[in-house]
């Protein structure tokens, strides 16, 4: 008997049917002899139409208050699942994220796991229960409700399992796995038996949705066998796991997209060693992620810098440097969307030169624009134009030998 963790995210429990198949599910896990716990996610559009109602009453509703509301999504599902067990004959007890113990920062709509008191779900567990914990949300030490952020639900299964020190993680969604490329984009796109937690985490974070970079961040920290699989097939998923279990290193092993990205230029920086620190300082204190990078040197006095940061965060980045505009010394500050981001990731680049130098010649040969590069040991990732990426994926899978013929993909389902 071990200890399972299943996720189950918004699609699998969008109707009453769809909750009544996840708990087949979870009673046939149980049935197999191991404890339990479940994490779930809002029903469907639920959190869409919550949010739609706070911008009834407010068009700039506070985030307090956003993470009250939001997380009664989560709320709801967990009870209509605990439900649906217990007319299974089953034990299932239900549990908000901070009655499941888990406590965070205080950064409302953005919160970060600080540790998880895991003494009531063991409880329950013991008393032969199984746990349905509400995800994207916890509780800061000031007794705050907070909400994890995009892909929170993820992460509160993969911190959850880690923290029981669970067997394994199962993340349950509308895919059947990781695939080598998103298959609306790459029709012969397969789908990978395993993968690397570093490999994964590139990809999270390059736009690949089927789970988010904090969750397979955590899972990579604390070891946690993750397995990505549908909720709708019975089928084998995606294991993901450290690379020196793995059986053979791939050059590419997957190309990765994100059409929401918005880049920003500022120009005429001072030449001097703190700027970039503080530009980058003050965009880290309101909350922005910065991606790619790039500085150019005018002369001994001025320097250009461009980055790219998540098309919702484009106008706050825009605000934030304005702002401090004065302080910086800087000219002018641009920004512009309508981009989208491709990438390629494969752990197995790190000893194989040449791989952009043949990426860049396919997307020249395919008539798309780059207008920015960013590379590390396993990937190499290009801005371009939006309006390009679906054409930049399909040339760098077939590029690096990554489509299957219609053959091998029968039966699959993407």
């Amino acid at each position: 008997m071990g200890l399972v963790v299943q996720k189950f995210g918004g699609t699998s429990v969008g109707s009453v049917d769809r909750i009544q198949n996840v708990a087949e599910k979870v009673a046939r896990t149980h049935a197999e002899g191991h404890q339990v716990v479940v994490t779930v996610s809002a029903m469907g559009k639920t959190t869409d139409e919550l949010v739609s109602l706070a911008r009834q009453i407010s068009s700039h509703p506070p985030q307090r208050e956003m993470d009250v509301l939001l997380t009664t999504g989560e709320q709801v599902t967990i009870a209509l699942l605990s439900m649906a067990l217990q007319e299974k004959g089953l034990k299932a007890r239900p549990m908000t994220g901070w009655q499941a113990g888990i406590q965070t920062d205080p950064i409302h709509g953005k919160a970060r796991i600080d540790h998880i008191d895991t003494r009531r779900v063991k409880e329950c567990l013991e008393w032969g229960e199984i746990v349905v914990v509400a995800g994207f949300q916890g509780v800061s030490a000031e007794g705050e409700i907070t909400t994890l952020g995009r892909g929170g639900s993820d992460t509160t299964a993969v911190a959850l399992a880690a923290a029981l020190r669970a067997d394994r993680c199962e993340i349950f969604t509308d895919v059947t796995g990781v695939f080598t490329a998103d298959p609306r984009m790459a029709p012969k796109a397969s789908k990978l038996k395993e993968i690397s937690y570093e490999e994964m985490l590139e990809l999270a974070n390059l736009g690949a949705g089927v789970l988010h970079p904090r969750s397979v961040e955590c899972a990579m920290t604390h070891q946690v066998p993750l397995v990505v699989r549908s909720s709708f097939v019975d089928e084998e998923g995606t294991c993901v796991k450290e690379a020196d279990q793995m059986e053979e290193q791939i050059n590419v092993r997957g190309v990765a997209h994100d059409l929401q990205v918005a880049r920003m230029k500022v120009l005429g920086l001072p030449n001097r060693a703190e700027t970039l620190t503080t530009l980058f300082t003050r965009l880290a204190n309101a909350h922005i992620n910065v991606d790619m990078i790039v500085t150019s040197e005018h002369d001994d006095e001025r320097i250009d810098v461009a980055f790219s940061v998540h098309e919702d965060e484009g106008d706050e980045a825009q605000s934030v440097i304005e702002e401090y505009q004065g302080e910086l010394g800087c000219i002018k500050v641009l920004s512009e969307t309508g981009l989208a981001k491709v990438s390629a990731v494969g752990a197995g680049m790190v000893t194989n030169p040449g791989v952009a130098a043949r990426m860049f010649t396919s997307l020249s040969e395919a008539g798309v624009r780059i207008k920015m590069v960013s590379t590390s040991e396993i990937k190499i990732s290009c801005v371009i134009p939006k309006g390009q990426a679906e054409k930049a994926v399909r040339e760098l899978h077939t590029t690096f030998g990554l489509d299957v013929e219609e053959e091998a993909l029968a039966g699959v389902v993407s």
